[in-house]
């Protein structure tokens, strides 16, 4: 029996069009390129977008590539050590100001829900299943990312929810699907899990003793994690091209 259906964020709640990442990503730079100019910084500063891409580079390195995240401070300092500036130098003050430039940027230029998001966790909800996500998050940490799922109107609908930078690993660690899971009070074969990324979501719950759903929408936005190499096989136990499918999924279990 399910009572409990867990969720990925990014491509299967969220979705961040090329526009919209264009967007968050000058607003980032603007924003840290006025706070360092302003402190006398300049010539750092038109070094920005260098460092901004030498960052990323360097935490997928570092983190990502073996399923650890780190909180934004701990980027903004290699942020700061990619302009060969050092991060012990800067005030507490300055250093929190350039984390809310970078970790913020995507409140206010949100994301979109996927289609019919909000929706599908209303009826979930009134089937009377419990409901939470796990986010890998990137360079939108967990403060911001409630904010924006708040401001979206469905984080009433989520019991827990997990983010990476928080949790120390990344999916498919089984840690951070255990999280969610002692959260959500229930075992590990009364829950689902859906995701749109079959090695760090599928994968990630079968391992663990979860059932996992395959959310395989004909569009993704930017937010798609880079492919991972398998010598196996990973099999859903469905694949739904439309969130509002997942409630015939969960129907048919039910029945």
């Amino acid at each position: 029996m399910i009572k409990a259906i867990g969720f990925d964020l990014w491509e299967t709640l969220l979705t961040d069009t090329p526009a919209l990442s264009r967007q968050q990503e000058r607003l980032r730079l603007t924003r840290m390129e006025t706070i360092l100019a302003g402190r006398g910084l300049g010539a750092a500063a038109a070094e920005i977008e260098r460092a901004y891409r030498g960052l990323w580079h360097r935490c997928h390195e570092l983190y990502w590539s073996v399923d650890v995240d780190v909180d934004c401070r701990r980027q903004i300092v290699h942020f700061l050590e990619e302009l060969q500036l050092d991060p012990s130098s800067f005030s507490a003050d300055t250093l929190e100001e350039l984390e809310r430039a970078y970790a913020t940027a995507a409140v206010e230029i949100p994301p979109a829900l996927v289609a019919g998001a909000g929706e599908v966790l209303a009826a979930l909800r009134d089937r009377g299943l419990i409901l939470g996500l796990i986010s890998n998050t990137g360079r939108t940490p967990g403060y911001a990312l409630r904010e924006i799922l708040e401001r979206a109107g469905v984080s009433q609908h989520l019991q827990v929810m997990v983010f990476s930078n928080e949790h120390g690993a990344c999916k498919p660690q089984l840690s951070i699907f255990e999280e969610l899971r002692s959260g959500l009070g229930v075992r590990w074969d009364e829950m689902l899990f859906v995701g749109d990324n079959l090695y760090a979501d599928v994968h990630g719950a079968q391992r663990c003793g979860m059932r996992g759903v395959h959310f395989d929408p004909p569009e993704r936005g930017t937010a798609v994690a880079p492919p991972v190499k398998i010598d196996f096989e990973i099999t859903p136990l469905a694949r739904i091209t439309r969130l509002v499918e997942l409630l015939v999924v969960v129907d048919e279990l039910a029945a």
